[in-house]
Formats: structure tokens, sequence, C-alpha cells
């Protein structure tokens, strides 16, 4: 009687000792997550620029959501940049992947991509080079991202993506839509591949919009209904303040059910050319 009591009770122990170390470890591993979220947040913070750059005529804004439950973070980014000629450069994108290692691509990605920017020809120089670099540094992440230089002696917007979400604009004049450009494969993909450039004639007043896919694509909401939301939003504040047309294009995210991060990046410009005569540069 007294043996069986005693089995019992080692029994019983035994559980608790299991049922404690078990315990233990998932809190562990919960403050081991916890921890590298808050690192990639760290991160993302230090690596988003504290301010956009602007000229006459030229306002710019950008905004930035995490993801709904906090476990993709670091993915996203967008920047903005004065050029050595004297024209901007802009540039967002989205990180394959995320948590701190992604997010640490992400920084290298950025500055891939201002480096080259300061003495490529266009934006297609500059996304192959950027592409070439980060090949060289032999990372399994890859970025999709789009480039964007503001002349402000040609008062011309020339861009080009890499497998990147297009681009959407609008006009005071009530004139909108999507960018139609050909586009080219992710950073860090292939090698030798090329990014074709668009130029947008601004003599027209509007807003010039770029986002990542968080924005404008849910688990049961495809990207064309994404963009076609945010082109009615760009249309209908394409004269607003640029923080505050960034805001409302943001909100389309909150109609997607998206659990990705987000981000969005305004140009709202004065007299330029309409946005629907796009040209390309004779190959």
């Amino acid at each position: 009687m007294t043996s069986h009591k005693s089995t019992r009770s080692e029994t019983a122990d035994d559980l608790l000792t299991r049922l404690g170390r078990l315990t233990a470890q998932a809190r562990e591993g919960a403050e081991l997550h916890k921890a590298r979220v808050e690192l990639a947040e760290a991160l993302q913070r230090e690596i988003l620029p504290a301010s956009l750059p602007a000229l006459p005529g030229l306002r710019t804004a950008a905004r930035y959501a995490p993801a709904r439950h906090g476990l993709s973070v670091g993915g996203d980014w967008y920047d903005g940049f004065r050029l050595p000629s004297g024209a901007l450069g802009f540039s967002i994108g989205d990180v394959e992947g995320h948590d701190v290692e992604a997010a640490a691509f992400m920084g290298q990605v950025r500055i891939a991509v201002r480096a080259v920017a300061a003495s490529a020809a266009d934006p297609g120089e500059v996304l192959r080079r950027a592409n070439e670099l980060l090949l060289s540094v032999d990372c399994d992440l890859f970025a999709t991202c789009t480039f964007v230089r503001f002349d402000p002696v040609t008062w011309e917007i020339q861009s080009a993506r890499a497998g990147h979400v297009p681009g959407v604009w609008a006009t005071t004049s009530g004139e909108y839509g999507v960018v139609e450009d050909e586009g080219g494969l992710p950073l860090g993909m292939l090698p030798g591949s090329d990014y074709p450039v668009t130029r947008l004639p601004l003599t027209t007043a509007g807003s010039f919009v770029l986002v990542t896919d968080g924005v404008v694509e849910g688990p049961s909401f495809p990207i064309e209904a994404g963009l076609a939301r945010v082109a009615e939003v760009i249309r209908e504040g394409a004269g607003a303040a640029p923080g505050d047309l960034a805001a409302e294009v943001m909100k389309v995210a909150d109609s997607t059910g998206h659990e990705d991060d987000a981000a969005v990046l305004v140009l709202r410009h004065e007299g330029g050319s309409r946005p629907d005569r796009v040209t390309r540069p004779a190959p």
C-alpha cells in the first residue's frame, strides 16, 4: 500500500516537473521571439528616414504601418534623398521574408540604391547596378523596389520598378490611373536584369503615389482591386496636402484584410504635364 502511494506521488511529481520544464521553455521561446520582433522594429525605425526632401512646387510625405499581428516586421521601406545633379531620388520596396534578417537586408537594399543613384544615368541603371551589387553579397533574400527620380529642370518624373507594385497618379483636373510600365525582376534574383524607364511629364498639378503590396493586397483581396481603390482615393484627394493623402491611402489597407506591413510614399506636385502622356526612351 505504501509502495503504491509512493509510485503515484512520484508520477505526479514527474508530471509537475515536466510541466514546469515545458512552461519554462515556452516562456523562453516567447521571450526570444519578442526580443527578435523588438530588434526588428528598432532596426526598422533606425533605417526609415526621419524626413523626406522637397523642392518649390513639390511636397512629399510617407506613412508606414507595421504588420497587424506583430509577426512580420522589417520588410517594407521608403526613402528620399537629394542627388548631385539637383534632382531628387525616391525609393520604396519590400524585402522577401520578415524579422531581423529581412530588416537588416532591407537596410542593405536601401543603402545600395542610394549609393548607385548618385552616379547612375537613370532609374533603370540605378536598379540594374543595385541588383548586381546585392547579388554580389550572396544573400538568399530578394526585394521588390521602385526607384523614382524627380527632375526640377524638366519637371518630369522618371521611374523604374523591380517586381514592385505599379505607381498610381491623379491630377487636380480629375484624370487618374495606374502607371502602365513594363518593369523587371525583383532585385537579387538574376544577374543582368534590365529595368525599363518610364517618363511622366508633370504639366498639370496632382499627385504621384507609390505603395507596397501590404496596402493593396490581402488574403482574399486581389491587388487589382486594391490599386483601383487607391486610384479612387488619389483622384478624390489629388490636391490635398501630401501627409493627409498618404494617411487616406493607408486606410485602403484596412479593407484588404492584410497581415503584412505597409508603406505609402506621396509626391504632391504643382504644375506639370499630363501623366497619361507617358513616353519611354528609344531603345
